[in-house]
This record gives C-alpha cells, structure tokens and sequence, in this order.
C-alpha cells in the first residue's frame, strides 16, 4: 500500500492519500478545498490515478475537495450513506467494504461528533475522523452530536481494536501526526484510562467552546459536496482559495 499523510494549516486537517501498488488506483480521505491541487500534485508524482475521495463526516470547519477533485479528474465522490447526500455517488455503510484493488476500507459507523460519523479501517490502521483524535475527540454540541453517543461509539467500535493499530485523526492541533489505539485506550484524558459515561459526558458539557466560525457556510457548502458559498466575509475567503504551499505530514 501507497500511504501519504497531508495537511492543511488552516484548519489543521489531515488528508490521507491511499494508493494501490498493483493496480495504481488511490482514493483520498477528508481532502480540503484549498490544497486540490497539492493533491493531485503527489498522485501524480507517485504515478497514481484518483478514483475517489471519501469523506468522514460533512465537517464544519473546512469546505471539502471532493467536486472539485471529481471535475478535473472524474473521481468519485464517497460519503456516509446515513447523511443522503444527492451530490454523493457512493454510500458508505459499516459491513459493506470499499475495495480499491488489493486494498480493503473497511466502514465505522461511529456518530456522536455528527450522526453520520464514519471511521474508516485499513489494514493496521484507522483513519478515526473527528470521533477519536490524539488526547481528545471532536465536539459534540452541533449537527446532532451527542456526547454518549460518541462515548458508545469509541469504546464499542475502536477501542475494541487490537491495541496496535495506528491511529490517524482528521486533525491535530500540536504538530503530532499518529497515535495507537492502545495509547487512546488508556492514555486519552476524555475517553481513556477506564473513564466513566457519566465524566465523559461532564468533559464534554463543562468545554465552554466558542460556536465555529465557518460552521454556517461549511455546513451547507459541504451538503453540495464541496461548494464555496456566496457571500463569504473577506476573512473567511481564504477557506476556498488555492493556497500556495502547505506542510505535509
């Protein structure tokens, strides 16, 4: 397997690049809007062809790449069947595998952060979205969130993992690039360490976090599949422009 982790400094996303060595086919997880064509960039220097781009979630923090991906290379566009999106040509569900030549996807359905949440298993590592990320987890106060419905679904679904598989979030907000589920499981201060529902759900109540900047124009623009709204304020115009360089995990 062909593996890239890649990152987006504005809203701290990681986009994971997945590519077949027999076949040359790649898919792409979580690809944000302004870094398009940084994507295609590494495909092309690894001398892979973009099938498709899967998203974990509709985020609300970012516009994703998947139409724009899909109109210069006529990828396809893969979301969380739950979320019934018209602009989507394949509907992930848990126990139906997405298969890209040799390699297998495997679908979590993990809510909670949103209640179409999707984790995706490869092989020894899970790509965790916003359900699990490195000593934390996504909110849980917007798009139907739910703080015991994401405590279910990390201990249920990803804390039952063997222990060293890698973990891979959708974002870090320190430099770090991956974690284990072993680590999570007994080292992550919200989640791990046996912690109780009952101080889950505390944590996540007591956060006090300001409401997302770039949730009203994200949201909708994302429903699409990844369209830029009109009438965006001059300090969010970046969130859909192409920018010019950007580290890479």
């Amino acid at each position: 397997m062909i593996f890239r982790q890649l990152f987006e400094p504005m809203s701290s996303t990681y986009t994971y690049l997945i590519g077949c060595e027999k076949t040359g086919k790649a898919l792409l997880i979580d690809p944000v809007l302004p870094t398009w064509r940084r994507d295609l960039d590494e495909l092309n220097k690894l001398g892979l062809k973009l099938v498709c781009t899967l998203d974990t979630h509709i985020h609300a923090d970012h516009i994703t790449a998947a139409r724009k991906l899909k109109q210069e290379t006529g990828s396809c566009i893969a979301f969380p069947a739950c979320d019934r999106l018209p602009c989507a040509d394949t509907g992930i569900e848990e126990g139906r595998p997405l298969e890209l030549g040799s390699i297998r996807l495997d679908p979590l359905f993990t809510p909670g952060h949103t209640d179409g949440h999707h984790a995706y298993r490869v092989g020894d590592r899970v790509f965790t979205g916003d359900a699990l990320l490195i000593d934390g987890c996504g909110r849980t106060d917007f798009q139907n969130g739910d703080a015991p419905t994401l405590y279910h679904s990390v201990h249920e679904k990803l804390f039952v993992l063997p222990e060293e598989t890698l973990v891979y979030p959708a974002h870090d907000y320190a430099g770090r690039r991956v974690s284990s589920i072993g680590q999570e499981k007994w080292r992550n201060p919200r989640l791990g360490g046996d912690k109780p529902l009952a101080e889950f759900v505390r944590i996540m109540r007591e956060l006090e976090l300001a409401y997302p900047k770039f949730i009203d124009y994200a949201v909708p623009g994302n429903r699409q599949c990844g369209v830029c709204p009109t009438g965006l304020p001059d300090d969010l115009q970046q969130y859909c422009e192409q920018i010019g360089s950007s580290p890479q995990g």
